[in-house]
């Protein structure tokens, strides 16, 4: 073999040893970024629940760098416990309005608390009560209410003592009220402070029939009641004079 023979040899060898080298190097580095994320589906496997800092304690890694570990396979947050509770996106199995429990922890596909309530109230019929939505996402969301419905994010409507929310988009919110006001309402009394309002109105327009004095209620005292109810609260209180249940016209013509 000649000197120069030897030498591309040479040259040949170490061409072969370099790609294998940077094939190693490329794979322990492929690995090691993929560890923690194996880790961290790992741990949800085992729990389907975590807080950010138990997930860092278990991973060894600082809180950001699980964070973004979570960014990288989806995850979703509570909207409830202030957020603090974190599941990757395959763990849950949610029902058709997009919400999912494990032990009193909520999830939502819409994701915090304000998009959760916004997306229910604007896909329901005839809108929600806080009771009812409180029920739904097992927290209190009164507060909550008030803020979307100051900040134009809902609109509400006043049935009785209580405020019933509906969608911001007015064509939305004006078919709910439509579908409200069509509903049976359960033959309860009616709340004292409302039969008040109902006897003030009916003294000041004694000509009044129920329909008209339900729309009096509603423009005068921001009180949303049917006339049906305005009949239950004269039956309630026993008084016989009862105004006439449709507008009477001129007589004698």
């Amino acid at each position: 073999m000649t000197c120069l023979q030897a030498k591309y040899l040479i040259k040949y060898c170490i061409k072969s040893v370099e790609k294998e080298l940077d094939a190693i190097l490329y794979q322990g580095a492929f690995m090691t970024k993929s560890a923690p994320i194996q880790q961290l589906t790992s741990l949800f496997s085992t729990k389907p629940c975590w807080e950010i800092k138990e997930l860092a304690d278990e991973l060894k890694y600082s809180i950001p760098s699980v964070r973004r570990f979570l960014a990288q396979i989806g995850y979703y947050r509570s909207f409830t416990h202030n957020g603090r509770w974190h599941t990757i996106a395959s763990v849950p199995k949610f029902d058709r309005e997009g919400l999912w429990f494990s032990a009193g922890i909520g999830f939502s596909k819409a994701g915090n608390l304000n998009n959760t309530i916004i997306k229910l109230i604007k896909r329901s019929p005839s809108g929600m009560t806080a009771e009812a939505l409180g029920q739904k996402l097992h927290t209190r969301c009164h507060t909550l209410l008030v803020h979307l419905n100051r900040r134009g994010k809902l609109q509400r409507e006043k049935i009785g003592r209580s405020y019933v929310y509906l969608a911001a988009d007015q064509n939305i919110a004006e078919s709910q009220r439509q579908a409200l006001a069509g509903q049976s309402l359960p033959a309860t009394p009616v709340p004292a402070e409302i039969a008040v309002w109902v006897f003030v109105e009916f003294i000041q327009n004694p000509k009044a029939s129920f329909e008209e004095l339900a729309a009096i209620l509603k423009t005068n005292r921001q009180v949303t009641i049917t006339a049906r109810q305005i009949q239950r609260v004269f039956t309630q209180y026993g008084v016989k004079k009862t105004p006439p249940t449709a507008a009477q016209g001129p007589s004698g013509l």
